[in-house]
C-alpha cells in the first residue's frame, strides 16, 4: 500500500545514501591510481608531522638591503617554487607563505635536501667577459656546453634538419665541441649561411676596458656599506684594488699582494657590496666568498657581475640582455643521436633579445668578451647564471633565430634538473635557506597514535553519553557517527589520490571538533522532538513535525562551522589550512547523514512499539503514561431460590 501524499518514503532516502557509499568506495579501491594490496588502497595520504619528512623555511628578500618583498612577489615565488618542486618529481609537498618574506616546503614521508629548491632564484642570460681561477690568476675555461638551434634552413646531410651537437656542462670533461650543421659532435651552431671564419681573433686583455667602479649606480645603503669596507681595509688596499686593470698586473707588481691581503678577510656580505671589477680582479676575492653572497647582490640586470663556475673559475660577465621571464619553456629531450638535451622554447620578445645576445657573442662586438673567455672553438660563450651559480657557459656557435638547444654529456636526470631551472627560474625575489627540519618516522607514528587515540576517545564519550541519556535514540546518534566516519574516511583516501590532500594531525584535531557539531544537531532534533510529544502529539506524528522545525536551525549552525572553515582555510597557512579544511569536510558529510540517515531512521523508529515506551526510547516523560484499561464485570448468573 503506497504511503499518503506528502508522506516521507526513508527508503528512498536510504538507498541514495547506500548509492553515495557505493560509488565512494568503487573510488577508493578502483580509481585514482589505486595499486597494491589491499592495506595500500585504504591509506589516506599522511602529512609530514604524522609519518616524517622534511620542512625547509625559505626566507625572501627583495634588495642587499634586506627590504621583504611585496606580497604579489612572493605568493608568484611560492607559484614557481611549487612548481620546480614538482619538476623534480616531489608532486606531494607542500609549499606555502608564512608572514610577508618567508616560504615554507613540506615533504612528507622521506627526509631530502630541499635547499637547491630556494637556490635558483633568478635567471639571467649573460656574455662572459674575463675568466680567471678561484684564485684570481687567468686561466683557459673548462670545456662548455654549447646550445645547438632547433632547426636549420638547409637539411643535414644526413636528411635532418635539427643539427645536434655533444659537449659537457662547464667543468665537466668532455670532447671538444666544434660547429657542424650536419649532426655528429655539433655545437650551438647558427643557420648553414653562417661560416666559423666569421668569427674575429680573440680580443687582448689590455685592449679589453674594465668596467669603473664609480659607473656602476648603487643605492645609497650600498654606498655606505662600500664605505664601511674601505674603511676595513684601508684606503691603501682600496686603491690598490681600485686601479687593478687585470689579474696579470698582480705579477707585474709583487708588493700589490701585501696591499691586497686585507681583502681575504672579508665575509661574503662585504665582497657582495664591492664593484664587480673589483670583485673579479682581486686575486685575495675567490669563489669560497663569491659563491656565499647574498643572492640579490648579483640579481641587477643592468649591471656587470662576477661569478663562479663549479667554485673554480671566475667570470666577469656582462648585463643580462636575456632574462627568465624571456624563456616559455624548456624541456629535456633526446635528439637525433639519442642524446639527452635541453630545447629551449623563448617568448617572441624574449627570442628577439636571444638572437641579439647571440648575435653580439659570436660577432664579438659591443663589450668584447676576453682571450681568457673564448670556448674551445674561440668563440665567446653565455653564461647562464642562476644567482650565484653558473649553471651552464655554452659556446655561441652561431646567430640563432630559431629555438636553441643545450647539449651536452647530459643523463636524463641532469637534463631534466637544467630544464626545470630554466622553465622555473625566473622568480621574481631572492631566497635564503634557514631552517631545515627532518621529522623521523618514529616521532610521526608516535604522533598519529596519539591523534588516533584522542579521536576514538572523543567518539567513543559521545556515544556513551548518547546511551546514557538517549537509550534506544543513541543508536541512532552511534550508527550515524560510524556512517559519518566511513563517509570521512573514504573522502580523505580519494581527495589523497585526486588533489593531493595530506590529513595531519592537526587535520585529526579538525574532524574531532566536528564530533561536538554532528552531537548538537542531534540534541536539537531530539528535544524538539520531545516538545512535540509534550503538547499532546503522537510519537508517530512528532517525528516529522520535529524534523521540520529543527531541520531549519540544524542548517543553521551547519553553514556557521562550515562558513568559519572556508575563512580559517582562505587566510590561514600551513597546519591551520589543514584543520579548517578536515572541519569543512566533516560538517559537509554530517549534513549528507543527517538528511539521508537520521531524519529517514528516526522515521522507521516511530513505527515500532519500542518507541512508545518512555523506558526503551529515550524520550522520558515525554510520553504521556500508559493508563490501564478499565476491568470488564464478570458475568453474574442469579440463582434462583
Amino acid at each position: 500500500m503506497a504511503p499518503p501524499q506528502g508522506q516521507m518514503r526513508p527508503g528512498r532516502q536510504l538507498a541514495v545514501l547506500g548509492l553515495i557509499f557505493v560509488v565512494l568506495y568503487l573510488l577508493v579501491f578502483f580509481a585514482g591510481g589505486a595499486s597494491g594490496g589491499l592495506k595500500d588502497r585504504l591509506e589516506p595520504k599522511l602529512g609530514l608531522d604524522l609519518v616524517g619528512g622534511t620542512r625547509l623555511t625559505l626566507e625572501a628578500t627583495n634588495s642587499v638591503d634586506g627590504r621583504p618583498p611585496t606580497a604579489e612577489n612572493l605568493e608568484e615565488a611560492r607559484q614557481i617554487i611549487e612548481s620546480r618542486v614538482n619538476a623534480f618529481g616531489v608532486a606531494e609537498a607542500e609549499v606555502v607563505t608564512e608572514g610577508n618574506r618567508n616560504i615554507v616546503i613540506s615533504l612528507p614521508g622521506e627526509n631530502r635536501d630541499l635547499t637547491e629548491v630556494g637556490s635558483a632564484a633568478e635567471l639571467r642570460f649573460r656574455k662572459v667577459l674575463k675568466a680567471a681561477d678561484g684564485s684570481g690568476a687567468a686561466t683557459a675555461p673548462p670545456p662548455a656546453a654549447t646550445p645547438a638551434p632547433s632547426g636549420s634552413a638547409t637539411p643535414a646531410p644526413s636528411g635532418s634538419a635539427k643539427p645536434s651537437g655533444s659537449a659537457a656542462p662547464s667543468g665537466s670533461a668532455a670532447p671538444k665541441a666544434t660547429a657542424s650543421p650536419s649532426g655528429g659532435q655539433g655545437g650551438m651552431a647558427p643557420a648553414p649561411s653562417a661560416s666559423a671564419s666569421a668569427a674575429p681573433s680573440a680580443t687582448p686583455s689590455a685592449a679589453t676596458p674594465t668596467p669603473s667602479a664609480s659607473a656602476e649606480p648603487v643605492p645609497q645603503s650600498v654606498e655606505e656599506q662600500r664605505k664601511a669596507v674601505e674603511q676595513k681595509v684601508g684606503a691603501a688596499a682600496w686603491a690598490a684594488a681600485s686601479g687593478l686593470q687585470a689579474p696579470a698586473d698582480l705579477s707585474a707588481d709583487p708588493s700589490l699582494a701585501e696591499k691586497l691581503k686585507p681583502f681575504a678577510g672579508l665575509d661574503a656580505r662585504e665582497v657582495a657590496v664591492l664593484p664587480a671589477a673589483m670583485q673579479f680582479n682581486v686575486p685575495q676575492i675567490g669563489c669560497a666568498q663569491l659563491d656565499k653572497r647574498p643572492p640579490a647582490s648579483i640579481s641587477a640586470p643592468d649591471q656587470q657581475v662576477v661569478a663562479c663556475e663549479d667554485g673554480a673559475a671566475k667570470y666577469l660577465l656582462d648585463q643580462a640582455k636575456v632574462l627568465g621571464t624571456d624563456v616559455e619553456d624548456a624541456s629535456a629531450v633526446l635528439d637525433q643521436t639519442s642524446q639527452w638535451v635541453v630545447s629551449l622554447d623563448f617568448s617572441g620578445p624574449g627570442q628577439d633579445k636571444w638572437t641579439n645576445l647571440t648575435r653580439e657573442a659570436f660577432n664579438n662586438t659591443g663589450q668584447a668578451c676576453d682571450a681568457t673567455a673564448l670556448g674551445q672553438d674561440g668563440k665567446c660563450r653565455v653564461a647562464v647564471v642562476l644567482d650565484n651559480e653558473i649553471v651552464s657557459s655554452p659556446e655561441i656557435q652561431g646567430v640563432l633565430t630559431g629555438n636553441s638547444q643545450i647539449t651536452g654529456n647530459f643523463t636524463q636526470k641532469d637534463a631534466s634538473a637544467l630544464a626545470g631551472q630554466l622553465r622555473y627560474g625566473a622568480l621574481p625575489v631572492t631566497f635564503e635557506p634557514q631552517e631545515q627540519q627532518n621529522v623521523t618516522a618514529t616521532l610521526g607514528a608516535s604522533h598519529l597514535r596519539a591523534g588516533l587515540l584522542a579521536a576514538g576517545i572523543g567518539m567513543a564519550l559521545v556515544i556513551i553519553y548518547s546511551f546514557f541519556y538517549y537509550r534506544l535514540l543513541g543508536s541512532v546518534i552511534f550508527l550515524s557517527l560510524i556512517l559519518s566516519a566511513l563517509l570521512v574516511f573514504g573522502a580523505l583516501v580519494v581527495l589523497g589520490r585526486q588533489i593531493g590532500f595530506t590529513l595531519t594531525l592537526a587535520g585529526i584535531a579538525g574532524m574531532i571538533v566536528s564530533l561536538g557539531v554532528a552531537a548538537d544537531s542531534f540534541v536539537i532534533y531530539f528535544e524538539r522532538l520531545k516538545d512535540e510529544i509534550r503538547e499532546g502529539r503522537s510519537p508517530r506524528s512528532a517525528v516529522p513535525r520535529a524534523w521540520i522545525r529543527a531541520r531549519r536551525t540544524i542548517i543553521s549552525a551547519n553553514a556557521i562551522t562550515l562558513m568559519s572553515a572556508v575563512v580559517l582555510y582562505v587566510v590561514s597557512v600551513g597546519a591551520v589550512k589543514g584543520f579548517a579544511f578536515a572541519l569543512g569536510l566533516a560538517t559537509v558529510l554530517d549534513l549528507v547523514v543527517v538528511f539521508l540517515f537520521r531524519h529517514p531512521i528516526m522515521t522507521m523508529f516511530a513505527r515500532t512499539s519500542a518507541f512508545l515506551s518512555p523506558r526503551v526510547s529515550g524520550l522520558g516523560r515525554a510520553l504521556p503514561p500508559r493508563t490501564a484499561e478499565p476491568a470488564k464485570p464478570r458475568n453474574q448468573r442469579v440463582k434462583e431460590a
